[in-house]
């Protein structure tokens, strides 16, 4: 059976996170979006590690979990995201990775021996202390089938291969430890295509998660797989196996869905006070100082990919899992209705229609046949054919600073009047 999941998120007790995230709502939302099986994100802190344990129960031995109350049928797996704060090097490194447990006995012991060490109680997102290899090292001693692996690898800050405190090789970074890294999280501001230029990521899987802090952005980037059946064990054994669905195969990736990596936040270079952005080839002309003050840009995801690439732009190996790019539902109803907030009532109104419709947000971007949509819903339905073609308007994202999308081009509408 066809599965997406969503394997990085956040709870409230995240900073800068949202106060609506809650194991309710991210079930119900997960549910609306299309997510059948979502992170609890978040397992080290004491507080949200209580509401897991009151609130969800196991099914059977699957190490998967769901709401007591049966309120939805969204499946949870065990995930937290930590900040590695360490030196190595020479240098003081900065690292997120993502941490995914087998059952909660897991959970327990590794919450209580960073609890111990380090504070776990002022941050769904623990700050903590302790180098990368050490960090997978007592992960695997509490359970063989803990997965560790880096979050949005090329993000600038806090990433493996960041350009402000990241590495230059996974080996780099996990010593001894980098044969238990599996995965690889792509980030918002890469997508896949851009890590095939890399060749020491082959062997690994790629995976793409929203890494949520709102409810509205679950989903926003997911992966899809092929499961005979609903597991902690075939989730694990198809990231670490690295396995990609082929001719034959009963289990295995199937695709992984994209955010535009324009719109990420880190995708070019630049310098937000200075309103400045540009691409690698200019930065080096600039010797990456920002033009109108003099300052260092910000290296963003594309520089910081074209300087360790081993292969040109446009390479695809054999094996790649395939991928497509999405823009969310609410942002195309809010183009189509000419509204600039997404979170506005009138396309709430809209969207809700579309759910109650036709079951889920993801079915409609990624199958639904949008002939049915046109008879009632014309421009909504424009717009996502748009999208799936990749007839869109893009201002890149850098410095921090999401990108843009436009769906639709500044004369659509006045066309759309006069015919």
């Amino acid at each position: 059976m066809r599965r997406i999941l969503d394997l990085h998120l956040h709870s409230r007790y995240s900073r800068a996170c949202s106060p609506r995230l809650t194991l309710v709502n991210i079930a119900q939302t997960a549910q609306t979006k299309g997510v059948d099986i979502i992170a609890t994100g978040d397992f080290t802190h004491p507080a949200w590690f209580e509401a897991i344990s009151k609130e969800l129960e196991e099914i059977g031995n699957t190490g998967l979990y769901h709401l007591k109350d049966g309120s939805s049928k969204t499946l949870f797996l065990l995930s937290t995201e930590v900040s590695l704060v360490y030196k190595d090097g020479g240098k003081v490194r900065r690292l997120h990775l993502v941490v995914h447990a087998p059952n909660l006995e897991a959970v327990k012991e590794l919450k209580e021996k960073l609890g111990a060490s380090y504070n776990i109680r002022s941050d769904g997102r623990p700050i903590l202390g302790i180098s990368a290899p050490d960090f997978v090292k007592l992960c695997l001693h509490i359970h063989p089938q803990f997965l560790v692996y880096p979050a949005h690898i090329w993000t600038p800050w806090y990433a493996v291969f960041g350009s402000k405190s990241g590495f230059d090789s996974l080996e780099e970074c996990f010593h001894e430890q980098t044969e238990f890294i599996y995965a690889y999280e792509t980030g918002l501001s890469s997508d896949p295509e851009m890590n095939w230029r890399l060749s020491a990521l082959d062997k690994l899987t790629c995976l793409s998660n929203s890494d949520a802090h709102s409810l509205e952005n679950i989903g926003r980037e997911a992966n899809v797989m092929e499961l005979t059946s609903a597991s902690y064990e075939n989730i694990y054994q198809i990231i670490k196996g690295n396995k990609r669905l082929v001719a034959g195969d009963v289990e295995g990736m199937i695709e992984t869905i994209e955010f535009y990596p324009e719109e990420g936040m880190y995708h070019l270079d630049g310098h937000r006070d200075c309103h400045f952005s540009c691409n690698p080839e200019e930065s080096r002309r600039l010797h990456n100082l920002c033009p109108h003050c003099g300052r260092p840009l910000i290296i963003g995801v594309s520089s910081r990919v074209a300087e360790l690439a081993d292969r040109p732009l446009g390479f695809k190996p054999d094996k790649a899992v395939p991928f497509r790019r999405l823009v969310e539902l609410d942002k195309i109803i809010a183009e189509s209705l000419q509204v600039k907030n997404r979170k506005s009532i009138k396309v709430n109104i809209v969207y809700q229609e579309l759910i109650k419709k036709f079951y889920s947000e993801l079915s409609i971007l990624m199958d639904l046949d949008l002939t049915i949509l046109k008879s009632d819903y014309p421009v909504v339905a424009a717009g996502i054919e748009r999208v799936r073609q990749g007839q869109l308007t893009i201002i890149p994202g850098f410095d921090g600073q999401y990108g843009l999308i436009q769906v639709f081009p500044d004369n659509f509408f006045k066309l759309k009047t006069l015919f």
